[in-house]
């Protein structure tokens, strides 16, 4: 039995930003069977999807233009329903009226997305024939609201039973209809940029979840508040799945994410779990600052809240018990002396929002290999299924 009970939301309900969505596990719940959208197919030899070991591995290629249109040709002309996700959340709490608020926000963040993202996404739309609106609101509406779950740990060499770091998280969202179905890793190669792989959906531009050739492997973890006058979110900013992107396109280690993240325009503050082949570490950001904090006995571990002095509020939240799994995910990390990929998957499930959490991972970052499970929620509960990701990474 898990330490927390899921079903209690924070109770701060309305914080500073544009929207705060708290979503319990009452929400609808996916269908059971027939798990994934996608058929196989391909463009050419450097563009295509395929299923792997159950689960389905776009891998595209080229410049901007090229990598938009075969996402949009194999992946998202299979899989456009992901894109009525943005407008059912909105619709599931009843805020319809400020739906077109959104798009023209998002309208404004896209404008100042980097030049290649741009291209990528108009060749992204112009493939898929998807309404723009939609995918401007999946690209923008993550940092314009927030659903304040995930949680996850990452294990130095010395506490994994591989030869380099684990990272293990849970994403966690409101299941509005069968969003897992559309789960989808994506293998992008570009020209000057290091290769990398995203655990996300097509149209999704950014990264929640990925790791690099160099065996760099974040994970995204949203928050509710931050200590005043610090902003949670800056309308000039970048979405924080483009910053995390651009992390797994340039850089090999920790320091050089945390020197590249202080740099880059940021939309919203987050937390970020992240490893490199030979530490961890959670980096908390804001807008502002990027702050590091490293746990007991060289593990991190990563929820929903700040806990680095700087970012703490004076009167913090505690959204869907944040502090609860935080020390849950402590307690089975130092049990033992050495834990592998099975004893974060059992980590991983105490730590589960029910019918919220939609996908489970690791990332072993020695051998470049995926272990993932997409559900039906709880997905914590598995099964796991294995890709190697090294020789398309590195090929």
């Amino acid at each position: 039995m898990s330490a927390f009970d899921p079903t209690i939301p924070s109770r701060r309900t309305a914080l500073s930003g544009p929207i705060l969505l708290l979503a319990g596990p009452r929400l609808l719940a996916e269908k059971p069977g027939g798990r994934f959208a996608y058929k196989e197919g391909s463009l050419n030899r450097s563009c295509s999807v395929s299923i792997i070991n159950q689960v389905p591995v776009l891998k595209v290629s080229g410049s901007p233009e090229e990598i938009g249109r075969a996402t949009g040709l194999l992946a998202l002309r299979q899989a456009s329903g992901i894109l009525t996700y943005p407008k059912s959340l909105v619709s599931l709490f009843k805020l319809d009226p400020l739906w077109p608020i959104l798009v023209t926000l998002g309208d404004r963040m896209v404008e100042r997305f980097p030049e290649q993202i741009k291209r990528e996404m108009s060749a992204l739309q112009s493939a898929s024939n998807v309404d723009r609106s939609l995918l401007v609101a999946g690209n923008t509406m993550f940092d314009l609201k927030g659903m304040v779950l995930c949680s996850g740990m990452a294990l130095p060499p010395s506490m994994s039973k591989t030869q380099g770091t684990l990272l293990a998280r849970n994403l966690d969202y409101p299941p509005v209809g069968d969003i897992g179905q559309f789960t989808l890793v994506s293998i992008v190669k570009q020209s000057g940029l290091k290769s990398f792989a995203s655990v996300g959906f097509p149209g999704l531009l950014g990264v929640l979840s990925g790791m690099n050739e160099s065996g760099l492997a974040l994970a995204i973890h949203e928050i509710v508040d931050v200590r005043s006058p610090l902003r949670k979110f800056n309308p000039a900013g970048l979405p924080y799945a483009l910053c995390y992107r651009k992390v797994l396109e340039t850089c090999s280690t920790i320091p050089e994410a945390v020197n590249l993240l202080g740099r880059l325009p940021k939309a919203s503050a987050t937390n970020l779990l992240i490893a490199d082949r030979n530490n961890v570490a959670v980096l908390e950001i804001t807008p502002e600052q990027v702050r590091i904090v490293k746990d007991t006995q060289g593990a991190a571990i990563c929820t929903n809240h700040f806990r680095h002095p700087d970012l703490v509020p004076e009167n913090p939240a505690n959204p869907f018990n944040s502090r609860e799994r935080l020390a849950s995910l402590e307690r089975q990390c130092f049990t033992q002396k050495q834990l592998g990929v099975r004893e974060l998957q059992s980590a991983l499930h105490e730590t589960n929002l029910g019918q919220n959490t939609l996908q489970s991972m690791v990332f072993d970052t020695f051998n470049l290999v995926l272990h993932l499970s997409t559900g039906p929620p709880p997905s914590s509960r598995g099964p796991y299924f294995t890709v190697d990701l090294a020789a398309a990474l590195r090929g």
